[in-house]
């Protein structure tokens, strides 16, 4: 099941994910009161030049990134979180909540981003698979042969690796490691090759208790790795799954760092929580957490569905950190065919926004149908114009 998880990632879902972060290399159509702004930003050097380059920034909020030989240099482990995700949810929420916390430790304006470069796709399989005479490395525990709830469960779904980096004129120089670790909440497994499905809960106590155990063990296997000096901080962070049939992700939940040699210091807790919009009736009442938010958002449900009604859904997630909003990440599902419905509802979408959705917090708009993704309206948290970025294809 897991092996067909990683095939059903590698084809689809990470086309998604590169997409959601790198939609600049779509042709962009823009309506004549939006801000037209590519998300992919002029680099310092010449593309055609050979060697690592830094690209500029849009604004104070993000990273530079690293090229390489004009291309952007990827995840030596690229594929293994969309490949392990059945829940795109969690996966969005897994990758983009672990930038908005390297960004509380690695200021944007002094560091550069680089997609993870000590973690390869093959030891990263490895790692998340069952520790066995086969495979020692696997940070899951050995398959007890049980097939009830008194099995082995996988505790660790999926990590990431993201490296920042100083710049000395033409040189880079590792600065620091973020690792997260993503934590199953319930283990999804099979009694019988091809056969039914069964879920197996797993303790808030067991996934802590055994999240420490694997985050000691990875730090200390990071540490090892070639390029990696005694002294470069690495942080671990561990996220919370939610189950695969949640309409949320998760949340991150705790964190330590190892500031030099290969121990952790001590966790810090996170008070970090997703909350899906609009929300249930009588959720309001008992959560004060986003019950503005869903009054507005359910304005611009209205708003949207009141002038294009051939919309299937419209649905929200919006990332908190204690009572403070951090993003906005909104689906809207169409029935739209035509190349002039999808731009004109786009533009419709980024005109009306400002006026329903918060301001200060990044928020991203996916307009998607049946045959797969037709465009991207985002915003930073520093814009008041939204960005439409129509898809090539149809």
């Amino acid at each position: 099941m897991r092996a067909l998880k990683w095939i059903a990632g590698i084809l689809g879902v990470v086309v998604l994910a590169a997409a959601l972060v790198f939609f600049g290399n779509f042709f962009s159509k823009n309506s004549s009161n939006v801000a037209t702004k590519s998300s992919t930003t002029k680099s310092a050097n010449s593309s055609s030049k050979k060697g690592i380059q830094v690209t500029g920034k849009t604004d104070d909020s993000s990273y530079k990134t690293v090229i390489k030989d004009g291309k952007y240099l990827t995840s030596k482990a690229r594929g293994i979180t969309a490949g392990q995700e059945s829940n795109n949810f969690n996966m969005v929420s897994f990758e983009s909540g672990l930038l908005d916390f390297s960004k509380e430790h690695f200021n944007t304006s002094k560091y550069v981003f680089q997609e993870g470069q000590y973690l390869s796709a093959t030891t990263a399989t490895d790692w998340l698979d069952r520790k066995s005479a086969s495979n020692p490395d696997g940070l899951n525990p050995e398959d007890n042969g049980k097939t009830d709830d008194s099995r082995a469960p996988f505790y660790l779904q999926t990590l990431e690796e993201q490296d920042f980096m100083t710049q000395d004129g033409n040189d880079l120089k590792l600065a620091g490691i973020v690792i997260g670790m993503a934590m199953n909440t319930q283990d999804v497994y099979q009694k019988e090759q091809w056969g039914a499905n069964f879920t197996q809960d797993i303790s808030k106590a067991d996934r802590i208790s055994h999240g420490k155990e694997m985050a000691a063990e990875v730090v200390k296997r990071y540490r090892a790795m070639s390029g990696v000096g005694n002294d470069v901080p690495i942080y671990v962070a561990m996220y919370a799954q939610a189950p695969e049939d949640s309409l949320s992700g998760g949340n991150f939940y705790s964190w330590s760092v190892a500031n030099s040699g290969d121990t952790l210091g001590n966790w810090t807790d996170l008070d970090r929580q997703t909350v899906v919009l609009p929300m249930q009736d009588g959720t309001t009442s008992e959560k004060s957490v986003g019950s503005a938010l869903n009054t507005s958002f359910k304005n611009f449900t209205d708003k949207l569905q009141g002038f294009f009604p051939n919309l299937s859904s419209i649905t929200g997630q919006a990332s908190y950190d204690g009572s403070n909003l951090k993003g906005l990440n909104v689906t809207v599902s169409t029935q739209f065919y035509s190349a002039t419905e999808i731009e004109s509802f786009a533009n419709y979408i980024a005109e009306t926004a400002p006026s329903y959705l918060p301001n200060g917090v990044p928020v991203q708009i996916r307009m998607e149908a049946s045959t797969g993704m037709q465009a991207y309206i985002i915003k930073g948290a520093n814009d008041s114009k939204y960005t439409v970025t129509i898809l090539g294809s149809y």
